[in-house]
């Protein structure tokens, strides 16, 4: 029999309901955590299943992220193969693409939005594109296997001209690549997960655990909590509270342009490795990236907006991607994502009682379900 919680400002009724025995909190209220309280209770029906979030909405990207239903580019897995052992990198892309098998069939492709107008990767350099055009038949052969399609990845240069794009020297088409609405996936994560008796806390922040092998206490800004088994699902802020090396906040600017009368395109877009991406929101266009021009005041958990490369954002609108369009930028935000060395994340007991699912590389949409998944089966 595992210890009640010790908070003192709460009613008899609100102990009993909310904090005396707890089978599984979860830190973080984001795709992944959330998916992980609903694999839970999808294997234990009648646990009690507390979920912690520090903010009034999730904190990270998971409801700032750009909504990108991808699993990467050629140019992106290039880089990722210089970097990693070949094993490594189609591991994460197997993950990838069931991870978002795993969301769409959970909460189906009408609740989150889903639709696969294809992605695809600009270049304004040469030399690297004709690297990148290269590739296509042997990443195509790679990819077979998970997207059971032949040519997943094509040159497609004669749409620069259709979608209007200036300076760019060729395009590749991943016919395989979608978009989804972020606040509907999110809403309906929350739905589903409060549908199945999930308790979701909001305003409480973790500050320290103590994993006691009985079962595992957490110090909240609300006072002591028990659980028999934590989930920490906090990406980006996952060193705050695990001290994890190979983890580190990465912070995304994003802006959205107000609706553009006969936008050109539809789809995803990725440009300088992955580093920029932009879409369509309807007539909309969002656009993102730009961390590469200043790593070191990127590596941040601060929401703030960075001046250097939101005028680079900009300047790209102007002149390569709405270069002969009208435009004005209706709003700006950040995000918090969680990086390191590799792209995989990492999914790993840190002792007995407490698993951590953490480092999504900025493809949380993508993995994050199936790493949820994953993490449960750590126990």
């Amino acid at each position: 029999m595992h210890k009640k919680s010790t908070t003192t400002s709460f009613s008899f009724w609100e102990k009993k309901i909310y904090f005396d025995d707890i089978e599984l909190i979860v830190i973080g209220s984001g795709i992944v955590g959330l998916s992980s309280a609903i694999s839970f209770k999808e294997k234990h029906k009648n646990a009690k299943v507390v979920v912690l979030e520090r903010g009034i909405l999730p904190y990270g990207a998971s409801t700032k992220n750009a909504g990108f239903a991808c699993f990467g580019s050629v140019s992106e897995l290039l880089s990722d193969l210089k970097n990693s052992s070949e094993d490594l990198v189609w591991q994460t892309v197997d993950m990838r693409i069931k991870g978002l098998e795993v969301l769409r069939k959970r909460l189906g492709d009408k609740a989150i939005d889903y639709k696969e107008f294809g992605g695809y990767e600009l270049f304004d350099n040469k030399h690297k594109y004709e690297e990148c055009a290269d590739s296509i038949s042997l990443f195509n052969k790679k990819i077979k296997s998970y997207t059971k399609s032949n040519q997943t990845y094509s040159i497609e240069n004669k749409r620069i001209k259709d979608f209007d794009f200036n300076k760019i020297q060729g395009l590749i088409w991943n016919k395989k690549e979608g978009q989804i609405d972020t606040g509907k996936m999110m809403q309906n994560l929350i739905q589903l997960a409060l549908s199945k008796g999930v308790i979701i806390l909001n305003s409480v922040d973790v500050s320290e655990i103590k994993d006691l092998n009985s079962d595992v206490i957490l110090k909240t800004s609300v006072g002591e909590m028990t659980a028999k088994r934590v989930i920490v699902s906090t990406n980006g802020f996952a060193n705050q509270l695990l001290k994890l090396t190979d983890v580190k906040p990465a912070r995304a600017q994003v802006l959205i342009t107000k609706p553009i009368q006969h936008l050109k395109f539809k789809g995803t877009f990725h440009y300088d490795e992955g580093f920029y991406y932009f879409r369509n929101i309807g007539n909309r266009v969002l656009f993102g990236g730009g961390r590469n021009l200043d790593f070191e005041n990127e590596t941040s958990t601060e929401f703030n907006l960075n001046p250097k490369i939101h005028k680079r954002l900009d300047n790209l609108l102007k002149t390569v991607i709405l270069p002969n369009t009208h435009f004005e930028v209706e709003h700006r935000w950040c995000g918090i994502m969680g990086v390191g060395t590799e792209k995989k994340p990492i999914v790993k007991k840190i002792s007995p009682n407490v698993v951590c699912a953490v480092r999504m590389g900025g493809m949380g949409v993508a993995i994050g379900s199936l790493v949820g998944k994953l993490a449960v089966t750590e126990f």
